[in-house]
Protein backbone atom coordinates (compact mmCIF):
# COMPACT_ATOMS: atom_id res chain seq x y z
CA UNK A 1 0.00 0.00 0.00
CA UNK A 2 0.97 3.32 -0.83
CA UNK A 3 1.96 6.03 1.61
CA UNK A 4 0.15 9.34 2.21
CA UNK A 5 1.43 12.17 0.28
CA UNK A 6 2.05 15.18 1.36
CA UNK A 7 1.94 18.88 0.34
CA UNK A 8 4.70 20.46 1.52
CA UNK A 9 4.79 23.72 -0.22
CA UNK A 10 1.45 24.44 1.78
CA UNK A 11 3.19 24.68 4.82
CA UNK A 12 5.98 26.82 3.75
CA UNK A 13 3.59 29.28 1.87
CA UNK A 14 0.53 29.59 4.38
CA UNK A 15 -0.15 29.29 7.89
CA UNK A 16 -2.78 26.65 8.53
CA UNK A 17 -5.43 27.84 10.70
CA UNK A 18 -8.15 24.43 10.93
CA UNK A 19 -7.70 21.16 8.86
CA UNK A 20 -10.80 19.26 7.47
CA UNK A 21 -10.79 15.03 5.92
CA UNK A 22 -12.98 15.22 3.10
CA UNK A 23 -13.79 11.87 0.88
CA UNK A 24 -12.70 13.00 -2.86
CA UNK A 25 -14.76 11.92 -6.39
CA UNK A 26 -12.16 9.70 -7.90
CA UNK A 27 -12.22 7.33 -11.20
CA UNK A 28 -11.08 3.80 -11.05
CA UNK A 29 -7.81 4.29 -12.85
CA UNK A 30 -6.96 7.66 -10.35
CA UNK A 31 -7.10 5.28 -7.43
CA UNK A 32 -5.08 2.80 -8.52
CA UNK A 33 -3.01 5.91 -9.58
CA UNK A 34 -2.95 7.56 -5.82
CA UNK A 35 -2.07 4.25 -4.88
CA UNK A 36 1.53 4.10 -6.63
CA UNK A 37 2.04 7.73 -5.09
CA UNK A 38 1.77 9.69 -8.68
CA UNK A 39 0.14 12.90 -7.01
CA UNK A 40 1.43 16.21 -7.25
CA UNK A 41 0.05 19.32 -5.38
CA UNK A 42 1.58 21.82 -7.78
CA UNK A 43 -0.82 24.96 -8.15
CA UNK A 44 -4.08 23.17 -6.15
CA UNK A 45 -6.37 25.00 -4.46
CA UNK A 46 -9.86 24.01 -3.72
CA UNK A 47 -12.98 26.90 -4.24
CA UNK A 48 -16.71 26.75 -3.91
CA UNK A 49 -19.01 26.15 -6.58
CA UNK A 50 -22.87 26.31 -6.22
CA UNK A 51 -22.56 25.37 -2.42
CA UNK A 52 -20.12 22.33 -3.67
CA UNK A 53 -16.65 22.19 -3.14
CA UNK A 54 -14.15 21.37 -5.66
CA UNK A 55 -10.04 20.34 -5.56
CA UNK A 56 -8.78 22.19 -8.70
CA UNK A 57 -5.00 21.75 -10.06
CA UNK A 58 -4.25 18.21 -8.41
CA UNK A 59 -2.05 16.20 -10.73
CA UNK A 60 -2.69 12.37 -11.04
CA UNK A 61 -0.66 10.65 -13.28
CA UNK A 62 -2.60 8.44 -15.31
CA UNK A 63 -2.83 4.88 -14.68
CA UNK A 64 0.15 2.97 -16.47
CA UNK A 65 -1.78 0.12 -17.44
CA UNK A 66 -5.05 1.62 -18.21
CA UNK A 67 -6.41 1.55 -21.59
CA UNK A 68 -9.20 3.38 -23.14
CA UNK A 69 -10.86 4.37 -20.05
CA UNK A 70 -7.80 5.96 -18.46
CA UNK A 71 -8.19 9.24 -16.58
CA UNK A 72 -7.14 12.82 -17.21
CA UNK A 73 -4.80 13.70 -15.51
CA UNK A 74 -5.64 17.14 -14.54
CA UNK A 75 -9.13 18.33 -14.08
CA UNK A 76 -11.73 19.16 -11.46
CA UNK A 77 -12.43 16.58 -8.49
CA UNK A 78 -15.60 17.55 -5.99
CA UNK A 79 -14.91 16.93 -2.30
CA UNK A 80 -17.04 15.55 -0.05
CA UNK A 81 -17.99 17.12 3.26
CA UNK A 82 -20.83 17.72 5.35
CA UNK A 83 -23.63 20.47 5.05
CA UNK A 84 -22.52 22.20 8.10
CA UNK A 85 -18.59 21.96 7.77
CA UNK A 86 -19.28 23.46 3.90
CA UNK A 87 -21.29 26.35 5.48
CA UNK A 88 -18.33 27.16 7.94
CA UNK A 89 -15.59 27.36 5.39
CA UNK A 90 -17.32 29.40 3.05
CA UNK A 91 -17.98 31.85 5.96
CA UNK A 92 -14.39 32.09 7.02
CA UNK A 93 -13.17 32.51 3.32
CA UNK A 94 -15.10 35.07 3.49
CA UNK A 95 -12.77 36.69 6.01
CA UNK A 96 -9.89 38.87 4.43
CA UNK A 97 -6.66 36.89 2.94
CA UNK A 98 -8.19 33.46 3.95
CA UNK A 99 -7.70 30.20 0.89
CA UNK A 100 -8.10 26.27 1.18
CA UNK A 101 -5.45 24.60 0.43
CA UNK A 102 -4.85 20.17 0.06
CA UNK A 103 -2.49 19.08 2.79
CA UNK A 104 -2.19 16.10 1.96
CA UNK A 105 -4.32 12.74 0.23
CA UNK A 106 -3.93 9.31 1.77
CA UNK A 107 -5.66 6.14 2.12
CA UNK A 108 -7.76 5.60 4.97
CA UNK A 109 -8.87 2.52 7.38
CA UNK A 110 -11.81 1.24 5.15
CA UNK A 111 -9.15 1.73 2.07
CA UNK A 112 -11.03 5.08 0.76
CA UNK A 113 -8.93 7.86 -0.78
CA UNK A 114 -9.20 10.61 1.72
CA UNK A 115 -8.23 14.53 0.93
CA UNK A 116 -6.90 16.68 4.44
CA UNK A 117 -7.85 20.15 3.58
CA UNK A 118 -6.61 23.42 5.38
CA UNK A 119 -8.36 26.77 5.79
CA UNK A 120 -5.04 28.33 5.36
CA UNK A 121 -3.85 32.45 5.57
CA UNK A 122 -0.91 33.40 3.31
CA UNK A 123 2.72 34.19 4.72
CA UNK A 124 4.50 37.09 3.56
CA UNK A 125 8.46 36.76 3.07
CA UNK A 126 9.53 37.66 5.84
CA UNK A 127 7.33 35.11 7.72
CA UNK A 128 9.12 32.24 5.14
CA UNK A 129 12.63 33.57 5.97
CA UNK A 130 11.60 33.01 9.85
CA UNK A 131 10.73 29.33 8.51
CA UNK A 132 13.50 28.92 6.90
CA UNK A 133 15.35 29.95 9.53
CA UNK A 134 13.78 27.65 12.42
CA UNK A 135 14.10 24.83 10.48
CA UNK A 136 18.09 25.08 10.02
CA UNK A 137 18.18 25.80 13.78
CA UNK A 138 16.32 22.63 14.60
CA UNK A 139 18.22 20.24 12.10
CA UNK A 140 21.86 22.20 13.77
CA UNK A 141 20.31 21.01 16.72
CA UNK A 142 19.46 17.47 15.92
CA UNK A 143 23.22 16.95 14.53
CA UNK A 144 24.71 18.24 17.85
CA UNK A 145 22.82 15.84 19.55
CA UNK A 146 23.59 12.83 17.52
Amino acid sequence: MAKEMNNRQAYFNYYIEDKYVAGIVLLGTEVKSIREGKVSFNDAFCLFDNGELWLRGLYIAEYGLGTYNNHIAVHDRKLLLTKRELKRLEIKLKDKGLTIVPLRVFINDKNLVKVEIGLAKGKKLYDKRDTIKQRDTEREIKRYLK
